[in-house]
């Protein structure tokens, strides 16, 4: 399964968000500049996510887009399943070898649970956790 643009773009988005979560909204020309991606193509991202119940708009000058919910409880595999559909690496049918599509099946279900087991809050912790395992202690 590839992830296209629309899920990691996506994906930005809300790791975005999720970093401002509770300081109040976010523009998605600041996510565009900052992450330098498209506001366009972006605009037609936050829709679906929208739709989906993600994120919620507010209206006015100081507008933007907030998460609906918490980082920690929206995963990955809820931002991936709006924006590229469902998650399976190929389209098996009824006649497939059904060694090979319980092969399918357990590789969908290995990509659901990363996804599923991964959520905003780990995303955006991630960073934080990795810098504090490069440093050094000397004795």
């Amino acid at each position: 399964m590839k992830i296209s643009t629309k899920g990691r773009y996506g994906l930005t988005i809300m790791m975005e968000l999720a970093a401002k979560y509770g300081e109040g909204p976010i523009s998605l020309k600041s996510i565009a500049e900052k992450n330098q991606l498209s506001e366009h193509y972006l605009e037609q991202l936050i829709a679906p996510l929208r739709n989906a119940g993600l994120v919620k708009s507010i209206r006015g000058a100081y507008g933007g887009y907030v998460l609906s919910r918490e980082a920690s409880e929206i995963t990955a595999g809820d931002v991936i399943r709006v924006l590229e559909g469902p998650i399976s690496p190929v389209d098996f049918t009824e006649e497939d070898d059904p060694a090979k599509r319980n092969l399918w099946l357990r590789i969908r279900d290995g990509i659901a649970n990363v996804l599923d087991s991964t959520t905003l809050l780990d995303l955006i912790s991630y960073q934080e956790q990795d810098a504090a395992d490069n440093y050094m202690f000397y004795i």
